[in-house]
């Protein structure tokens, strides 16, 4: 059977897209930004916080190609922990020029080194994904209880500042409950037909399939050092998010409970399937930070620059610990790979 190359022109208009989003959503974040704000802010910032974080960070990256060894293991495969690190590094080197193109580089780079087959490493990376949304979802859950005061004072200063802005902004409510009921309606009478229907079968498949991988953990022979190395991941992530409002002044003060909503917002932004996450992170850290001082009292477009004075150290944090990593992973993973050839040669 012959294998199918992903095609050129596809992976061009990938990145073109995925810049055009970084573009626009960095020119939405920035637009009538005060940028002697911002740079007051950076020339006051304490940079060993942000370099404590950074650890946190790179920890993430450890604990993760330890849990990946876990869920191969029952599929018969047991590989070394360092060539596990350097393949999850090299996979996020190249989400920075494809995005979402790190996991199926993740698997072959494991491959090379490993000889575990690329089909079964992306079946765990896969699991990994509904592993990581779960931990997402209590992460969020967290922040409803401790922040809901929080994100209610952002929804009515959006109601106040930019919704008066719109004749009746209920009628967009009310055009999205019928467009849901219409939806619902539509499916109940043609649902025979839609069940037929390709698409809905390969959406069905995919939720299939992500039920069938949340089993496999409970076939897990080490399921308390899977959780345990989950829990490290999640808040390793925490920290790294958490820990640089301390180079701030202005958000020195935040509270425990405000890095669940840093953590949170910062999460979706970086899913937004822009270029490194630019753009779309720095726009989510602006409305997150607004929130965050509306429900201090402070005011929401002091929380903005203060947002995106934290984005500019935050995400460049990010992208440094990927460039590095990713960049010690090839002749690292250079390296594993020639003992392997060496290793098939002699035998």
């Amino acid at each position: 059977m012959e294998k199918k190359t992903k095609s050129p022109l596809k992976s061009i208009l990938t990145i073109v897209i995925s810049l055009a989003f970084a573009g626009f959503f960095l020119w939405f974040a920035l637009k009538g930004l005060d940028f002697k704000v911002i740079q007051k802010s950076l020339s006051k910032a304490n940079y060993w916080w942000v370099l404590f974080a950074a650890c946190f960070g790179i920890a993430a990256y450890w604990f993760r190609a330890i849990r990946w060894n876990l869920m191969l293991e029952p599929m018969g495969h047991t590989i070394s922990n360092s060539n596990s690190l350097w393949s999850i590094s090299f996979g996020y080197l190249m989400n920075l020029t494809i995005p979402r193109s790190g996991e199926v580089a993740r698997a072959t780079a494991l491959y090379g080194v490993e000889k575990v087959p690329v089909d079964k490493s992306i079946g765990t990376i896969i699991l990994e994904r509904v592993v990581d949304l779960a931990c997402m979802v209590i992460f969020l859950g967290l922040t409803l209880i401790f922040k809901f005061n929080t994100i209610v004072s952002f929804w009515k200063y959006i109601e106040k500042e930019f919704l008066k802005k719109l004749e009746n902004a209920t009628v967009y409510l009310y055009i999205f409950l019928v467009s849901l009921i219409s939806l619902l309606i539509l499916y109940f009478i043609f649902k025979n037909r839609i069940k037929d229907n390709v698409f809905f079968k390969k959406i069905v498949g995919v939720l299939l399939g992500i039920f069938e991988g949340l089993k496999t953990i409970f076939k897990l022979k080490q399921k308390g050092k899977f959780i345990l190395y989950t829990i490290g991941i999640w808040v390793s992530y925490y920290f790294a998010a958490y820990l640089v409002c301390f180079a701030l002044p202005e958000t020195s003060g935040f509270t425990f409970d405000d890095g669940f909503l840093i953590l949170v917002v910062g999460t979706f932004g970086m899913i937004i399937p822009a270029s490194g996450g630019i753009g779309a992170f720095n726009l989510a850290m602006k409305y997150g930070f607004m929130a965050l001082f509306i429900s201090m009292g402070k005011s929401g477009e002091l929380g903005g620059e203060i947002g995106l004075t934290y984005s500019f150290i935050s995400l460049p944090l990010q992208i440094i610990i990927m460039l590095s990593m990713g960049l010690i992973s090839i002749p690292m993973l250079a390296r594993a790979r020639n003992k392997v050839v060496g290793k098939y040669e002699f035998h």
